[in-house]
């Protein structure tokens, strides 16, 4: 069974909203995977998701309200087999929990969306509705990607490790 983490710095926006939309899409499918989020960051520990976050996920036929913040874990790269980051500051933010052989592929979740690799999720938090639309429509695109990737067999393009 294949496994993926979303991560962002919070886990209270990007991360939740991809988490949700990529369990949609594997349902759709048909699939079982293993799909969680996690942040770098402790401060929304325990938290929902950010209000924005879960009305441009309800708007688009995606509940997410029942999920809560975590922090990322050394486990983390033992328990799943990709490991997708909204951005590069957050794959740098990773690296303290990273264990120096693991079997997780660390990739940024736009390296599944043809002509996007090596491009970032931007986060919206201190922006307004667009900016979590444009985050809805990013997640979308690249968790789309990732389940092709997945059903396919595939890696991402650009910068898989």
């Amino acid at each position: 069974m294949s496994s993926v983490l979303f991560v962002c710095l919070g886990n209270i926006c990007r991360s939740p909203l991809a988490e949700g939309v990529f369990r949609q899409l594997a349902g759709a499918a048909g699939l079982d995977l293993l799909i969680d989020s996690a942040g770098t960051g402790d401060w929304h520990i325990g938290h929902a998701p950010d209000p924005r976050s879960q009305a441009v996920a309800a708007r688009h036929g995606v509940d997410i309200s029942g999920l809560r913040a975590r922090q990322l874990t050394a486990d983390d790269f033992s328990r799943f087999a990709h490991i997708i980051v909204m951005d590069d500051s957050n794959r740098e933010n990773i690296r303290a929990w990273e264990p120096e052989r693991h079997e997780a592929r660390v990739n940024l979740l736009l390296d599944f969306v043809p002509g996007r690799a090596g491009e970032a999720v931007p986060d919206p938090y201190y922006g307004g509705p667009e900016d979590f639309e444009e985050t809805y429509r990013l997640v979308r695109a690249g968790a789309e990607g990732l389940l092709r990737a997945i059903v396919g067999g595939g890696v991402a393009a650009g910068q898989a490790e």
